[in-house]
């Protein structure tokens, strides 16, 4: 928890937009006007301020002011705070009439991974408004019609989208226990061939890159059923009608509970990894920055 500021110490602040005026204008009069103030009502803020700090800010010279040493010193503080304030302001008032974010993400990824968590995001930040947009087919970044994607990659992306990791790939099997029966476990990796298996046809990986990375032969295709999301192959698989190859967090919950268990055991390191991608110039956006910081802190607590 942030120590408290010791707010004791403040000069009178309404006597700080008057001070910038005159200082940066060198004319109480101009900083009059410019706040749609009246003549003596800036140089009683300045009056209030010295007295406050104890220490003269403006000497005269003429019809004229000019800054002491003191003022000099104390003008650029001045100024930087108030352009800090503005800048937040501003963002605020932005965020609030602001369009909302548009993320892209994949079916599979927004139902076990994303939607779940996202009213705790909207606990924490409900300044920021999110939209959903899923796909079930194609694995690129749609920049067009996205503000942030959360994708799978396997090779480098185009240089002027941002790119920050969420979780790697890992590749293993799942199932229902009552799939295996009364059979020892865990089953050896070759014991696949003999189970009905799910594939998905969107996805990259598939049964035959994992048998061939496991070094088991060929695949059986005569067992396989084909979908079109995990989704769909992970409640199959829970249903006890074959074993479905996970890849990144998704099936968690269901491990957890006993729901689903990976039979034989292994998990293995697949090629490319889970992130969320954004262009480059929203990369500072507060929203943005405010998203991805928070979808960092998810996936620290998924488990490795």
């Amino acid at each position: 928890m942030p120590t408290p500021l010791p707010l004791q110490k403040l000069p009178p602040l309404s006597s700080l937009k008057g001070f910038e005026a005159a200082a940066r204008l060198l004319s109480l009069r101009a900083a009059a006007e410019e706040l749609n103030l009246t003549h003596p009502a800036i140089a009683n803020q300045i009056q209030r301020l010295e007295e406050s700090l104890e220490v003269k800010l403006f000497a005269r010279e003429g019809r004229h002011v000019v800054l002491t040493a003191a003022g000099e010193r104390f003008y650029p503080v001045v100024r930087e705070a108030l352009a800090g304030l503005v800048q937040g302001a501003e963002s605020l008032r932005q965020m609030q009439h602001a369009q909302p974010l548009t993320i892209q993400v994949y079916v599979t990824t927004s139902i076990r991974w994303l939607a779940p968590r996202l009213s705790h995001f909207q606990a924490m930040h409900p300044e920021v408004e999110l939209k959903l947009m899923t796909c079930s087919l194609g694995w690129e970044f749609d920049e067009a019609n996205a503000d942030v994607g959360i994708v799978f990659r396997d090779a480098p992306l185009a240089d002027h989208l941002h790119w920050q990791p969420l979780f790697e790939s890992r590749l293993f099997p799942v199932c229902s226990p009552q799939l295996l029966g009364d059979d020892a476990r865990p089953v050896p990796a070759d014991a696949l061939k003999t189970l009905p298996l799910i594939g998905v046809y969107t996805e990259g990986w598939n049964w035959e890159s994992y048998f061939e990375a496991l070094s088991l032969g060929p695949c059986p295709t005569r067992n396989c059923i084909v979908v079109d999301t995990l989704a769909v192959a992970l409640e199959m698989a829970a249903r006890g009608e074959g074993v479905a190859l996970v890849n990144g967090p998704f099936a968690d919950d269901d491990l957890a509970n006993g729901r689903l268990i990976n039979p034989t055991g292994q998990v293995t390191t697949g090629r490319g990894e889970w992130g969320a991608v954004c262009h480059r110039e929203l990369e500072r956006d507060p929203r943005v920055a405010t998203l991805l910081g928070w979808l960092a802190s998810q996936s620290r607590s998924v488990p490795t």
